[in-house]
Order: C-alpha cells, then structure tokens, then sequence
C-alpha cells in the first residue's frame, strides 16, 4: 500500500472482497455424478478450509478471534472466522481490543444437473476488514487453493476516514482494476473483464479459463478411450456451461 496516510483517530473504511470460483466436471453417469459431488465434497472439506481462511489471516496480517466450522450433509461445508487487526489484550478484568473487527467467510455449494453430464462445485468466499487491511493481497492464494474454472471477484470499499488535516477520505489505496492484484502469470489462463463504478469504489472482474484439456474434466474416464465425436461434443457442452456461468445468464 505503499506510505501510511496520518489520520485523524481510527480508520473508519470498511474493505469487502467477494470470491467465488466454480469447477466444473463432466461425470457421464448418475453414479459418476455423486461419485464426483462425493470427492469434492470431501476434499473441501470444513477442515481444509479451515487452514485456507486461517492462512489468508496470516497474510493480512490479522489475528483470529474466533472460528465456527461445519460439514453438511448430503453436502456442503462453511466456516467462518472472526478477525480483528490487533490481538485482544487484557488489562484487569478489562478487555481492550482494536475497533476494527472484521471477519472471513466461506460456504461451498457441489451439485449437478438431473438431466446432463455436468456437475458443478461452487466456493464462495467472503472477506470484511476494517482499518488498513485490504484483502486483495491474497488473491493469488485463492485462486490457487481450488480448482477455477470461472471466478467472480467484487471489491467495495464503504465509508470514510479523515486525514491529519479533516479532509475525509473514501480510499485509501490505489485500485484501478482487481486484475492489477493478480498475478501476470494467472491472468495469462484466463479471459477476464472488469464491470468497475469508480465513483461507488465497486469493482468487478470475471475470469474464464481459455484452454479445455478434456482429460481434466472427466471423473475416472479416460479421454483417450472415447471416440473423437464424443470428444468434441462433451468439451463443447463444457464450453458451454462455463459461457453461461461466466456470463450469468442462460444462453443456449
């Protein structure tokens, strides 16, 4: 964030990161179906993504209050963890903290379609602070701690502080795109587009990954073992399903 801005009294700006990444797999069967709603359900499960949330913490630098995890059933998983950027400290039979709780949320929604091939995992994360801390940090770890085929970012910045001098500020760090917080790297697998109100400090960003390897999208199926036609018809219904998801409506 570069030079630290005096201001007058405590930060008032409240910083929201919205995350949701989608993976989508193609299971040629009912029983493949729950067979991969079962796997991915249980690779995310509570407790991993207890170690995801509790990392990001770490990265910005905040300290964890609280946590309340919990698995569903036939699916699901949330946890939630309440942050602040100061650690409690006591004084007597006082307790003093930083004004600036915030908190990480995370819920993940597997299912599939009753009548096609395709199931979908969806993760949806959320991240509040308040204070200096800004979120946009840990992209990069995000989107490397799931499988993303689609990602939808929103970035709002609510509120105001004052500086030394009273002039009330609405930003307190650069931003002209999320993208800029994104590794060159990453980008360069995805289509992206940004959706930004400058004036509400709301910024938005989609990502699609460009390149479809069949392989990776089936569930204990080889790619290799299926005719060429098959092929082409299941990475177009992929393509397909990711367009609508990226675009959030029904096209086809």
């Amino acid at each position: 964030m570069g030079e630290k801005i005096n201001l007058y009294g405590f930060n008032n700006l409240t910083k929201s990161l919205s995350f949701n990444i989608y993976d989508v797999c193609y299971a040629r069967s009912p029983r493949e179906q729950r067979d991969y709603i079962a796997y991915i359900d249980g690779q995310y499960n509570s407790e991993r993504l207890t170690k995801i949330l509790t990392t990001l913490t770490d990265m910005i630098g905040a300290k964890v209050l609280n946590i309340a995890k919990q698995d569903y059933e036939p699916q699901g998983a949330s946890v939630t963890i309440l942050i602040a950027e100061g650690s409690m400290i006591p004084a007597g039979s006082t307790q003093l903290a930083h004004l600036d709780k915030s908190h990480v949320t995370v819920h993940t929604y597997p299912e599939y379609h009753p009548e096609t091939c395709l199931a979908t995992f969806r993760v949806d994360i959320d991240v509040a602070t308040c204070g200096e801390i800004t979120p946009l940090s840990t992209l990069d770890y995000l989107i490397g701690s799931f499988d993303s085929d689609i990602i939808t970012l929103d970035y709002k910045v609510r509120g105001f502080t004052r500086d030394v001098n009273g002039h009330k500020l609405f930003l307190d760090h650069e931003i002209r795109s999320i993208q800029d917080f994104i590794d060159p790297e990453t980008l360069l697998r995805y289509d992206a587009m940004d959706i930004n109100v400058y004036a509400a400090n709301l910024f938005h960003t989609r990502m699609m990954v460009k390149e479809i390897d069949l392989q990776n999208y089936l569930f204990k199926t080889d790619a290799y073992e299926l005719p060429p036609k098959q092929r082409l018809e299941m990475t177009g219904n992929l393509r397909r399903e990711m367009i609508e998801i990226f675009s959030n409506k029904n096209i086809f």
